[in-house]
Parts: C-alpha cells; sequence; structure tokens
C-alpha cells in the first residue's frame, strides 16, 4: 500500500466498515481472527452491504459472508487481476476520480517492456544475478520517488539514465533538470499511458483464465465482479480486508497492490465505506513497523541508510527523499530523529551525527541471519516477543542456527520452545543434535506482560491506544522498556571514560529518563512525550509540519508527531462514543495528525464538493476557505481545490489542490509503480514456490527474483515441468485460530484455551480422507522436503476440492500454533514450510506449498529422517530443485 498510496498503513478505520455498501474479505479470517473488528462488517450487513469471503478455507467468515468464494492457496492475482480486467473491458472505472487523482494519464518511458511482450517478464531482467534494472520502468522524462518500497532505487527515467537496482543513487544526478511530474494524456488514449498499459496487462485474465487458474466458477467470479462494480462510484463505495493470508507468499506485496489497483479504479480510496482495511494480527504489530523491528527501516519509515553509498546526511536524503509530495521534508523528519536520539551530540557540524547510524550491507532479515548463524557468522541473538523454534517457516532450520550460537537471550511469559530447544527439539531425537555438544549459553529473562506495565499499543488502524498498568509485575518479571533502558543504562557505565570512537555513539545518546518504584521503571509516558517530539523552548510539539531540518527540533518519530498535542498523552483519551460523532476522533489517537481516513481529500472531486451527499466525508468550504467535514483532512488545510505550484516548488508546495495523495512526489495513487518494488511497475501472477500446476498465464513459472536459499535443510519441491512433482501432490495453507495465539506461548500454557483446542490437527476434506485413508479424529502424517509432522485428522466439508486446469486439487489446513511446551503439544506446523521469500518485504511463503499425506502417526528418531530422505530421493531433490527461475527453457538462478 505503500508504493501505491504514500503510506503502508491501512487506509481507513475498522468502524468505517459499517458504512461500505460492499466488503470484500480475503486473505484473511476475519471473524475468528480478529472478532471484535468483525462487529462493523456485521453491521454493514445489517445494513444491506453485500459481504464476500474469498478463501481456500471455508470458515466462520465464510458461513457469516453473503457468499464463500473458494480459491486455490496461492492465486489470488489472477482472481484480482480478472476483476481489474472485467472493470476495464467494461469500461465501469470511476472515470472522474481516476483521471483527478491516479496516475492514469502518466506516460511511460518508451523502453519499458511489459509481461505481455515477454512472457511473464518485465524490461531490465538479468538472470545471472535473478534481478530486475528497473530504470525502463520510469515515467518518461520525469523523475519519481517511491513514497514507501524501495526509495533507494532509480528515481530518473529521462532517456539516456542508467542505474542499478542495487545502487542508491540517484539515476541521472547532475544532468538536466527535469520535472517531478510526468507527461500526461488525460483522454488515455496514448499506448504509453498507465492505463493502456494497464488494460493490456489484465486482457488476459478473463473470467474462463480466473476458473482455470483459481479454479473459481466462472458464475461465481462474475457474481462478485459485478457486486463490486454496482457498489462502487460516486454514491456509493466497496471495501477491501487482507491480513497475513495476502503477505505470506513470494509475491505477497504484488497481492496488496492488485487490491489497490482495483479499489482506485472504483473510487474507493479516501472515501468513508471504502479503502483497505489491513489487519494486524494483534496488538501492535502496527506499531512494530512503525517505530520498526525491520532491519532496513528507521522510525517513519525513513530508510537505513546504505554502506559505501550514504555518506553524510545531504546525499541520503538527496538519494531517498524526492523533491516533492510531503517526503520533500525527509531532511526535517531525520534530523529531529538524530536529534532525538543524540541530543547536544548531534550538531551541523557533525552531520547531527548521522554518521553514528548503522549501514546496510545486503539481506540482514531473520532467515539470512540464521543461515549466518549456521555459518558461524553470529555468535549472539536477542529473542523478544517471538518464538522462532516452533513459530518460524521451516523450523528446523531455526532450530539449528540457535544450536550454533554462543549466547542467545529470550525474554517472554513462558518457557517457550526457543528457550529449550538444548532440551527438548526433535534433532535431539533424530539424533542430528545432541545436548551436551551444543554451545549455546541461553538466559532466560521473565517477561511482563502489557497489563503488567503503561505503554501504548498501535493497531490495525494506525490508532495509538494508552493501556495502564493494571498489576505490578510479579518477582523478577520486567517490561520491555525495563530491559532496554537498564540494559543500555549499563552497558553505558561499562563504556564510561572509553576513547574508542566506536563507543561514541553509545555514550552520546540521549539516555535520561525518569524512573519510579523499588526496580527503577522508565516513564513510559516520558518515551511517548520523546516520540512525539520537542521545540526549540522544549515544549511537546502539535504536528509533523512543525519539525525543521536545522536542529531545533527533536522527535523520535515524525508520523507520531502530535500524540502528545499539548502536553496531554492524546492516546489515553476515552471520551465515549456517544458524545462525540461517529468518527471518535477523541478515542485515541492515530497517525498522522489523528486521521482516520487517509487520502481523504479525495472524498471530494476536483472542486472540493463531496462526490455525493450520501459519501460526504471531507469538503472545501469556500467561506472559510479551508477544508473541513467529519474528519482532520489529510490534505494542507488552506490549499484551495485551483491552487496550481510553481514551476520550481519543492516538497508539499508542488502539490497542485487536486493532488491527494501527498506522500507521493507526483500527488497521484500509483495504478502503475515507476519506481519502489523489486518484481515489477503492476502484479502479475506467479505460481507460490511450490505448486503442482504450471503457470497458465505466462511462461515464466515463478516471482523470478524471489528469495530462495541453498541449504540441506531448505530444500524446496520439484517445479511442476521439474521430475518428481508428483510427489507432493496435495497443497497446504497455515492459519490460526481464535482460541490460540501466534506460536502458542501466550495461550498453550493456559489451561481454559488448551482444553478448547487441545491438539494440533489438520483439516481434510471427505474425498482426501477417502483417498489417503484418513479417519476423523485419527492421526495423519503430513510430509514435505523439510521433515514430516503428525496431527489429528478433522474430516470437513469446509476444506473444498477445487477444479483446477482440468484437474481436482486436494487442499490441507494446517494451524500453526503448537509446540512440544505447554498444556496442549504437539507437532509444529511450521515444521513443514521452506524459507521462500517476497523479495519486497523478505516475508515468507506460508500460506501455500505442497505436501504428501499419510494416515497414521509419523516415525520416530531416525526413521523420520529416512522417511523424508526417501521423499527426496523420490522426487529427485538436490540442492538445485526448485532454485531455479521456472522460466521454461531457460536457465537461471533466483537471489540467493
Amino acid at each position: 500500500m505503500g508504493t501505491s498510496f504514500g503510506r503502508g498503513g491501512a487506509t481507513t478505520f475498522q468502524q468505517d466498515l459499517q458504512n461500505a455498501d460492499c466488503i470484500v474479505i480475503q486473505g484473511s479470517n476475519m471473524a475468528e481472527c480478529h472478532p471484535v473488528g468483525f462487529q462493523w462488517v456485521m453491521e454493514a450487513k445489517q445494513r444491506g452491504a453485500a459481504v464476500f469471503h474469498v478463501d481456500p478455507r471455508f470458515t466462520r467468515t465464510s458461513a457469516l459472508a453473503d457468499a464463500h468464494v473458494p480459491l486455490r492457496a496461492g492465486t489470488d492475482i489472477a482472481f484480482l487481476g480478472g476483476l481489474v480486467n472485467y472493470v476495464l473491458q467494461n469500461e465501469l472505472d470511476f472515470r472522474d476520480y481516476v483521471l483527478e487523482y491516479t496516475n492514469a494519464a502518466a506516460i511511460v518511458d518508451e523502453r519499458f517492456r511489459d509481461t505481455e511482450d515477454l512472457d511473464g517478464l518485465f524490461s531490465g531482467y538479468d538472470p545471472e544475478t535473478g534481478s530486475y534494472d528497473p530504470v525502463s520502468w520510469a515515467y518518461a522524462d520525469a523523475t519519481a520517488a517511491a513514497a514507501a518500497g524501495h526509495r533507494d532505487m532509480p528515481k530518473d527515467g529521462h532517456a539516456g539514465s542508467a542505474s542499478l537496482a542495487a545502487s542508491p543513487e540517484r539515476a541521472g544526478a547532475g544532468g538536466p533538470a527535469v520535472s517531478a511530474k510526468p507527461h500526461q494524456d488525460r483522454t488515455l488514449q496514448d499506448s504509453r499511458c498507465v492505463y493502456q498499459i494497464l488494460k493490456r496487462h489484465y486482457a488476459r485474465y478473463t473470467p474462463e483464465m480466473v476458473e482455470r487458474v483459481c479454479g473459481i466458477p466462472q458464475e461465481m467470479f462474475r457474481k462478485v465482479a459485478e457486486a463490486v462494480t454496482s457498489s462502487s462510484g460516486r454514491d456509493r463505495t466497496t471495501a477491501w480486508v487482507y491480513s497475513v493470508g495476502w503477505t505470506q507468499h513470494t509475491v505477497g506485496v504484488q497481492y496488496i497492490r492488485t487490491a489497490a489497483i482495483l479499489q482506485l479504479l472504483l473510487g474507493n480510496v479516501g472515501r468513508p465505506g471504502g479503502g483497505i482495511l489491513a489487519l494486524r494480527g494483534h496488538a501492535s504489530i502496527q506499531g512494530s513497523t512503525d517505530i520498526p523491528t525491520l532491519f532496513n527501516l528507521l522510525p517513519g519509515y525513513i530508510p537505513m541508510p546504505h554502506a559505501h553509498h550514504d555518506e553524510n546526511l545531504d546525499s541520503f536524503v538527496e538519494d531517498d527523499a524526492g523533491a516533492t509530495g510531503f517526503w520533500g521534508n525527509m531532511k526535517a523528519y531525520a534530523v529531529s530523529l538524530l536529534k532525538a536520539w543524540w541530543g547536544d551530540a548531534a550538531t551541523e557540524d557533525n552531520d547531527f551525527c548521522f554518521g553514528y547510524l548503522p549501514r546496510l550491507s545486503g539481506d540482514h532479515g531473520t532467515y539470512r541471519t540464521v543461515l549466518d548463524q549456521i555459518a558461524g557468522d553470529v555468535k549472539g541473538y536477542f529473542v523478544i516477543g517471538e518464538n522462532p523454534a516452533v513459530g518460524s517457516a521451516n523450523s528446523r532450520l531455526q532450530r539449528l542456527g540457535l544450536a550454533n550460537l554462543e549466547w542467545l537471550v529470550v525474554r517472554d511469559l513462558q518457557m517457550i520452545e526457543t528457550a529449550t530447544f538444548w532440551n527438548n527439539a526433535p534433532e535431539l531425537e533424530t539424533g542430528e543434535l545432541v545436548t551436551e555438544q551444543i554451545p549455546t549459553e541461553v538466559f532466560f529473562l521473565p517477561a511482563a506482560s502489557h497489563t503488567e506495565k503503561d505503554g501504548t499499543f498501535t493497531n490495525t488502524q494506525r490508532l495509538l491506544q494508552w493501556h495502564h498498568k493494571a498489576v505490578e509485575p510479579q518477582g523478577d518479571q520486567r517490561s520491555d522498556l525495563w530491559f532496554y533502558y537498564h540494559l543500555g543504562r549499563r552497558i553505558r557505565e561499562k563504556l564510561a571514560g572509553s576513547t574508542d570512537p566506536r563507543d561514541r555513539p553509545v555514550l552520546d545518546l540521549t539516555w535520561e529518563y525518569p524512573t519510579e518504584g523499588e526496580v527503577g521503571e522508565p516513564s513510559a509516558e516520558a518515551v511517548l512525550r520523546e516520540i512525539n517530539g520537542v521545540g526549540p523552548d522544549s515544549s511537546a510539539l502539535s504536528a509533523f509540519t512543525e519539525l525543521a531540518d536545522d536542529g531545533s527540533t527533536a522527535c523520535g518519530c515524525w508520523i507520531y508527531c502530535g500524540c502528545f498535542t499539548d502536553e496531554v498523552n492524546q492516546p489515553a483519551r476515552r471520551k465515549p462514543g456517544s458524545e462525540q460523532s461517529w468518527v471518535a476522533p477523541e478515542w485515541a489517537w492515530s497517525w498522522p495528525a489523528n486521521r482516520r481516513i487517509l487520502y481523504n481529500r479525495a472524498s471530494a472531486d476536483a472542486d472540493g464538493r463531496p462526490w455525493s451527499a450520501r459519501k460526504a466525508y471531507v469538503w472545501w468550504d469556500a467561506t472559510e476557505e479551508r477544508w473541513t467535514g467529519h474528519d482532520v483532512p489529510d490534505f494542507e488545510v488552506t490549499k484551495p481545490p485551483d491552487y496550481e505550484p510553481e514551476p520550481n516548488a519543492r516538497a508539499q508546495d508542488a502539490l497542485s489542490g487536486t493532488d491527494a495523495f501527498v506522500m507521493q512526489t507526483d500527488g497521484k495513487a500509483w495504478l502503475y509503480v515507476p519506481t519502489g518494488l523489486l518484481d515489477g511497475p503492476l502484479p502479475t501472477h506467479y505460481e507460490p514456490q511450490e505448486s503442482p500446476f504450471t503457470n497458465l498465464i505466462y511462461g515464466q513459472q515463478v516471482n523470478p527474483v524471489r528469495h530462495v536459499y541453498r541449504h540441506p535443510a531448505n530444500r524446496y519441491h520439484p517445479m511442476p515441468t521439474e521430475r518428481g512433482v508428483d510427489v507432493f501432490p496435495y497443497v497446504f495453507t497455515t492459519y490460526r485460530l481464535t482460541e490460540h495465539h501466534t506460536a502458542g506461548g501466550m495461550s498453550r500454557f493456559l489451561p481454559y484455551l488448551s482444553e478448547l483446542q487441545p491438539a494440533f490437527f489438520c483439516e481434510v476434506s471427505p474425498e482426501l480422507a477417502a483417498q489417503r485413508g484418513l479417519e476423523h479424529g485419527g492421526w495423519a502424517t503430513i510430509i514435505t522436503a523439510r521433515t514430516a509432522v503428525e496431527a489429528r485428522v478433522l474430516v470437513t466439508d469446509r476444506m473444498r476440492a477445487v477444479q483446477v486446469q482440468d484437474r481436482t486439487v486436494h487442499q490441507v489446513g494446517i494451524p500453526y500454533h503448537w509446540g512440544p511446551n505447554g498444556l496442549s503439544t504437539g507437532d509444529a506446523g511450521n515444521e513443514l514450510l521452506s524459507a521462500a521469500l517476497d523479495p519486497n518485504v523478505h516475508i515468507q511463503e506460508s500460506k501455500a506449498a505442497t505436501c504428501d499425506v499419510l494416515p497414521g502417526r509419523r516415525p520416530r528418531g531416525p526413521d523420520l529422517e529416512e522417511l523424508v530422505r526417501d521423499y527426496r530421493a523420490r522426487a529427485g531433490i538436490t540442492e538445485d530443485t526448485g532454485i531455479t527461475t521456472g522460466r521454461v527453457g531457460t536457465e537461471g538462478t533466483a537471489s540467493e
């Protein structure tokens, strides 16, 4: 969503679903996994909205929807692309919206070649490196910088420029100046305009093709298409809802991109009852990307600088910011962050301590880190709020990495499997590991739960909500804030007096926070105020527009600036809904600037008038000369609709009165992404890394730039064109249950939740059960090239076989919450998965893979290894199996 709209967060809020005329839930089992928010779907349905659930499994969400649309796991782009094609071929797009608020009219570089021209590849592909040089994807004669995603990609598309995707340097730097906005053809007839490229790209995604690829009957597809298009336009809006069922694929980013294209064509973004709601898995997943636990981001989605390229702050900003749109102020955001971290030590003379920041030198994601652990290149590891020994894809790979460390720190509520792997890992039973030979020294530190500490959650809808400590933590339990603060304090004490330059970044940190109580708990409210930011007079700032690049302001996360306005903890507000509007602006605080629907300037037409009275949300008040409405305008409040920028204007001043997507350099939502994604400017159907079917749409089988890793413990299944593909004939997908949470550390240790879901199980259809001799309530062994697990069998009509390419494919459902510890124990479903990743965000493909299923319990000890070796031998699996790009008739390797 970041590259499409400008920000990666949900465009709307859960309560606004009640205003939708149609809701499509895809890649999510919202009723079971997000039951509190699902009440608003039910409210919309009571008001007459049509609700569709598109999912391989029939779930409680399906039962409450108007229709369940079963599809083969891993084929969502084909389905969504079919809807895009339906809109374009029948000219059902909301043309006024599309012309004003999207880049449909933009002209693309003449060197660009689409998948239609190259049978599934885009121009710039290098099979030797498995990567794209995206310079030909750019606008013609215009600079564009991605608001999110890989903002360090080439930004200059004028003829003659050349650059590599791996380079963060601005293409064409030092050359002739080019405009920030592309040439346009508002008639949408130019063959190189985005609209026509889009139309050609999706022309083959017909209802017939959707049926053959996804297994969705044509009449069902048309039912959804008609409902979605008839529920969109001036007076009606459709909302899309997704979760990790979309993100956890080798093309996960492009799943979301396809939905963004569809919603933009229909005019559903920035409007009440519309948008795309990205459901987050628990209370602060959104917060963990805003103030990131990600290796390639700084707070507020500022990119991490690169080694050897971003030598100073000015070159870093020039490479990554773009000159127009609100990212044109990135130096102010970055300098304010550096001042928040290093205070008085950060001065203009030392580049505000920019040199203290770590630098990227490659892939530092979790799966690369695990392989580096196995190779002996990582000595220590902190595991906090995770349980990789059973909770990550290819759990065996994770445990092999843990077993090769010098030290491991685990902070959790319970003694989870990551803390006890040395004592009860499955590899001990098979003989791969021996406890006495594992060098890892494990430190387990008991953590405090959210009820035992103050702080904020940033939830699904970008909403910061304050939670108050209810009880004191017991014994040695400590909050995360306590742990990090006191760890930093002790490290600083040990380094005191050091003259080594490498210690200066730690010693110069601002590290003085008020503490309270016997254990010295730091003030969470003081940290929130620091994140909000302060001005020259040390008072709390009220808006990110107050941030300056001269060092006079300090702000720990620019998108959170305003959460402590007027020295008031805004996330702690709890004004009852009966005392305020339906938008409820005084319940907690939403980033940015307490806006509940992003891009809401698009809820009005070019002249600032609501598209319809029924869907009025934000509009221009000519009398007051300002934007007003039900929400905080996501726009400069006094910029009139007819504003035209001066030729050399920068940042937000370069955006016109109709440029509603204020984070983009051209002010438009991107149907086509000219920069920022590593796997193409348009979503394209590729098969999952493991699939029993060839790609019917293109000769290119899989995402050619996906990340795969050669390792003996990470073998892949054969491609459909390779020998042995029939050894793993079934598709499986993983999912979560209402009764358990993530890897089970917060639920499998509780008797009342364990009683509700007492055992690891798999869901199979009656037809598959008959085919494989599986008995309801009995045991099944599920086998992949990684390992085999055993599960209780749940025979149910909820798992439906689908007809694909003239044959039946059976799908197996596998929850992922189990492990050997706790009250409810069992094998871990994640054992079955390989590590194959989306290239943009390094997320694993856990929602579509292949397997075999046998009746009975799995073997034990060395016999388990023998079973897996036998399957590998039958499938002819080698270190190269599944590694090639999958392009029929060609050779090449994917990135490793």
